[in-house]
């Protein structure tokens, strides 16, 4: 990802199908880097002209203008209302000289339930050099062949104040690991819509690997699109994320002990420290995050239950090796949670996962295991319902739309997919961390016919 200054919306005049045909292009890219949300790469399509070539711009008399377009997050369904705050952490055992202070950096977020507030501002969904290099990444020569600045992700406002005090009582805390190369805030739907039914929300930017804004506005990029990792560098992610979410606990475990952890001294919110139910910790996580999640329980018996949303276990989807824990499984429970492109009781099929299927027989723990249908990975971030607002703003119901959409993130309504990841993640972490048994755990729902259970 490189990062670059947005420019003008007003300079960059693409035709309709130009750049709708790009979006195909883009999503059946994701496939070929399925185990690494974020590595899709694709040159724009002319749909009008030579397949495979990238359109000069051309400008159409009845197209309509881009815009930057904010986004309307799906509001939270619980009942809590909600407050967010940035942590920034030094960990001075691990060496890193390309940070000021020689050593690991990182950049968290706390969503949390919040008491009593006044007029705190909502928090913005991202901070705005973050906000540049994601819209980046989603547009021009590797994206969707959209003008820069056409996420308006800076301006967008999500459901949670700044800095509020939290709520006064004990909650249960569950971290969250992103996809390769994405960033902490593209799962913001799922986060707040936990920390709206009792949950403290941890989630991480890894340094170097996803883009990171520090206090200041220092910036640091994520890492470059320009190849897919191999093997040995997905092994290496892995070990780095799982020793950051480890680290991050350890932090939170310093926290609810009454320390200042910050690295540049910033106190937390009131009451918020006193809220961690360190007894009670959860994770999970996209893609490369769903098998961090799996590799920190591993590595940590901290964490009581996990959740992979669509992540392979294995350092290369096709070739193996399989991950530790894919041969190793769990003693606490856990939920493969696939989209339509991955499965484990099929070894013939395309979308088999040797690593789930592996992890599945060796778990000793709790296990679960649903599928979203006719979704695609991206479908378990937010990128599920900003695709879509995105597209009807600039082009209203254009037919070619639904092609899209289904080339990015599956043939699911946004609305829908988005309501059952919230009902099915909450559900297991009320199961297995507050000791709520639900229902909609047993087997399949007539209320949720998409998700379907894998026995």
């Amino acid at each position: 990802m490189s990062n670059r200054r947005p420019s003008s919306p007003s300079s960059h005049v693409f035709t309709r199908r130009h750049v709708l045909g790009a979006g195909l292009t883009a999503g059946l890219a994701v496939g070929v880097a399925a185990a690494w949300p974020g590595l899709a790469q694709a040159s724009p399509i002319d749909p009008d002209g030579s397949a495979g070539l990238a359109p000069d711009p051309i400008r159409a008399q009845d197209d309509p203008n881009f815009h930057p377009v904010k986004f309307r997050l799906p509001a939270p369904t619980g009942r809590k209302a909600l407050g967010t705050t940035a942590v920034h952490l030094i960990d001075r055992s691990r060496p890193d000289p390309a940070m000021p202070s020689g050593q690991r950096e990182l950049m968290i977020s706390l969503w949390y339930p919040a008491g009593m507030f006044g007029s705190a501002p909502f928090a913005k969904y991202m901070p705005p050099r973050t906000a540049v290099e994601v819209d980046d990444a989603w547009t021009g020569e590797y994206g969707l062949a959209l003008p820069s600045g056409s996420f308006d992700f800076a301006a967008t406002e999500t459901h949670a104040r700044v800095d509020v005090p939290a709520q006064p009582m004990r909650h249960p805390v569950v971290l969250f690991s992103p996809g390769f190369q994405y960033s902490r805030f593209v799962n913001t739907a799922q986060v707040e819509d936990l920390a709206s039914r009792g949950y403290v929300v941890v989630t991480i930017d890894h340094s170097h690997e996803t883009p990171v804004e520090f206090p200041g506005g220092r910036f640091l990029p994520g890492a470059p699109e320009s190849e897919p990792p191999g093997p040995d560098q997905i092994r290496a992610a892995v070990e780095t994320r799982t020793a950051d979410a480890r680290f991050v606990l350890d932090q939170l475990e310093r926290m609810a002990d009454g320390r200042k952890v910050d690295a540049d001294g910033k106190d937390l919110p009131k009451d918020l420290a006193d809220g961690l139910d360190l007894r009670k910790v959860g994770m999970f996580g996209i893609g490369l995050g769903g098998y961090t999640a799996a590799n920190a329980m591993l590595q940590d018996q901290r964490i009581s239950a996990g959740i992979d949303l669509d992540g392979t276990l294995q350092d290369d989807r096709k070739n193996g090796p399989l991950g530790d824990v894919a041969e190793q499984g769990l003693d606490r429970p856990f939920l493969l949670f696939g989209s339509g492109e991955t499965q484990r009781t099929d070894p013939a099929g395309d979308t088999y996962d040797a690593s789930w299927a592996s992890f599945w027989k060796a778990q000793r723990g709790g296990r679960l295991n649903l599928t979203l249908v006719n979704t695609r990975q991206k479908a378990f971030t937010d990128y599920q319902f900003i695709f879509s607002q995105l597209f009807h703003d600039i082009y209203g119901e254009d037919p070619i739309i639904t092609s899209v959409m289904k080339a990015l993130v599956g043939s699911a309504k946004p609305a829908r997919s988005v309501l059952a990841q919230r009902e099915y993640i909450a559900a297991f972490f009320d199961q297995t961390l507050r000791r709520r048994p639900s229902l909609l755990l047993r087997g399949g729902s007539p209320k949720f016919p998409e998700v379907r259970f894998v026995r």
